[in-house]
């Protein structure tokens, strides 16, 4: 495994960080079996640093419990102040304290403030978060405090003059080169030696796995045995500024590529021609998404019910893919796992217009906008019906179709 070194701490955290935000699930429960495999045979092979956050469902609770004896000692933990249900001063003692429970631990190693924009950092210095920083540290409570970054590019650096911060942590990838902290923001922090973590360097799964067919063919051209995920996550591990790649590995085969791509990927390997490689991906890919999401998930749960990152994820999928005609997978997609065919009803209809989502989306999206857009291109007159009749009465012609869809 290869390590780099924070400076301003001395630490050497392994190029590749697990990301606790997307564990396996079992019946809507981390598969907890699967996900102690996952995670000890993570940190067998090298891998040092574990992200997860008070807000990330159970997650905290379980790391605690099987992170014991050796594997205790081998991680650096890091979690999240939910910054988002902070009310008064005492509200962030409270959920430190909890969070030390949970995780069963004294000390937390990296303790970050979570989706952090300017406002949000106002808010909480009204509301002593200095102090209470500096209490927690000389409490022995945390190491090494951060934030994590959900605001405009032109905020980051206001934010990072705001306090002696240790690291921080941006969403970064080729896509979004130039959102959020940006590259130039990026460059600022590691010159006060602080130690920069990414989140979705592969943007919600967008940049691996299937991609636009224009889009892989130049990627396959450029190398026919590197893979779309592996393009995504050398261009992220090429930047010498970056401490540790964070991403949410769920099964075996994600989690063998990451360690096999952050062990050979040195700070500015990739070549000239690799990079313009990706910079043609990436014009490719912003002719076809619709809808800039990631599918992080942090506007659930919707008051009404609507699964939004997967009806925006299906709605992106029909351009990325050009899945035409009047019934094309994409429209199969949406009545099977939003529109109620497969008893699970969160369509983009249902919406309405509370605004709820909007404050909690690190993207900063018009959600109910584009919510809009989703039902206005899926949910016509008798739709769901149409489909229910092709899947219940002509099933084994809706299998062929989805085979031919498939290829």
């Amino acid at each position: 495994m290869q390590y780099r070194q924070i400076k301003k701490n001395g630490d050497e955290l392994s190029a590749l960080g697990f990301g606790a935000m997307r564990l396996p699930l079992k019946n809507g429960k981390i598969d907890r079996d699967k996900a102690k495999e996952l995670i000890y045979y993570a940190i067998d092979n090298g891998v040092n640093f574990i992200d997860t956050a008070y807000l990330y469902g159970d997650s905290e609770t379980f790391l605690g419990e099987i992170l014991t004896d050796e594997y205790k000692s081998k991680v650096k933990l890091c979690t999240k102040l939910p910054s988002i249900n902070v009310r008064k001063y005492e509200d962030m003692e409270i959920f430190l304290n909890e969070q030390l429970r949970r995780l069963r631990v004294e000390c937390i190693d990296y303790y970050l403030i979570h989706a952090v924009d300017l406002k949000t950092v106002r808010r909480l210095i009204k509301r002593d978060l200095i102090k209470f920083i500096d209490k927690a540290k000389s409490e022995g409570k945390i190491k090494n405090i951060g934030f994590s970054y959900h605001g405009p590019k032109d905020e980051f650096e206001v934010i990072l003059d705001a306090y002696d911060w240790d690291v921080v942590m941006v969403q970064y990838n080729y896509f979004d080169e130039n959102v959020q902290a940006s590259i130039e923001g990026i460059e600022c922090a590691a010159s006060k030696d602080m130690g920069v973590f990414v989140m979705e360097p592969l943007k919600g799964g967008i940049l691996a796995g299937k991609m636009p067919k224009d889009a892989e063919e130049i990627f396959k051209k450029a190398d026919p045995d590197k893979s779309t995920a592996q393009w995504a996550m050398q261009w992220v591990l090429n930047n010498r500024n970056i401490t540790c790649v964070l991403s949410g590995m769920n099964s075996f085969e994600q989690l063998e590529e990451n360690l096999a791509i952050s062990d050979k990927t040195t700070p500015l390997s990739m070549t000239f021609e690799e990079m313009e490689t990706v910079e043609l991906v990436k014009r490719v890919m912003r002719n076809s998404l619709k809808i800039n999401c990631s599918t992080c998930g942090y506007c659930m749960p919707c008051t009404q019910g609507v699964n939004i990152p997967e009806c925006i994820k299906i709605y992106n999928e029909k351009f990325l893919f050009d899945n035409k005609g009047f019934i094309n997978r994409s429209l199969m997609d949406y009545y099977q796992y939003v529109g109620g065919i497969m008893g699970s009803k969160g369509n983009a209809g249902l919406c309405n217009a509370c605004g709820k989502c909007l404050r909690k989306c690190p993207q900063k999206l018009d959600i109910i906008s584009e919510l809009k857009k989703v039902k206005k291109e899926f949910e016509f007159p008798g739709g769901k019906y149409i489909l229910l009749f092709v899947e219940k009465i002509g099933f084994p012609i809706y299998k062929q179709i989805i085979k031919l869809l498939n290829r």
